[in-house]
């Protein structure tokens, strides 16, 4: 391999390290958003969030701002680990895709985790259903879902390329 093509690997491993940081990081913040802001103000329709969180305070209830942060936080930590390692290591850009693209799929789970303690204070305190069915959770269930189908893809194609890729002396 050339020093150029290294080079161009490199670069390559850059950007998608960028990328799949701010898109995980992206997903996080959006996810905090929903659970700790959109949630409540759909379980209390003509309430503030204040108001909200005044009649979880009275009943013994709390939104875990914390909890749910540092349980989102997870996965924006690993991502940074991954895009660091992958760059100073000079790694093939497929790794960075896939372990990124990893963290995007688990998403989902941690998104469902996070909600937990928020949804279940919601539901004791407003007397509503605990589950989330807002329309806006499906984006974060899709996108942990196609992440998912890329990683499948992405391995079939990096497999399929490997046994064309002539042999190396």
């Amino acid at each position: 391999m050339t020093r150029m093509q290294r080079r161009t690997l490199w670069t390559q491993t850059l950007w998608i390290s960028i990328a799949g940081v701010l898109a995980v990081t992206a997903y996080a913040a959006l996810a905090a958003v929903q659970i700790l802001v959109w949630t409540p103000l759909a379980a209390a329709p003509g309430l503030s969030l204040d108001q909200i969180r005044g009649e979880l305070s009275d009943a013994g209830e709390s939104m875990s701002v914390g909890m749910t942060i540092a349980i989102l936080g997870v996965g924006v930590v690993l991502s940074l680990v991954v895009a660091v390692v992958a760059v100073r290591a000079r790694a093939h850009p497929v790794v960075p895709a896939m372990s990124l693209l990893s963290l995007l799929m688990l998403g989902g789970p941690g998104f469902f985790i996070a909600s937990f303690g928020p949804g279940m204070a919601l539901a004791d305190t407003f007397m509503i259903s605990a589950g989330v069915t807002l329309p806006g959770v499906r984006p974060f269930y899709a996108v942990s879902a196609l992440a998912a189908a890329a990683l499948v893809i992405g391995g079939v194609v990096t497999v399929l390329r490997a046994r064309s890729a002539p042999a190396s002396v």
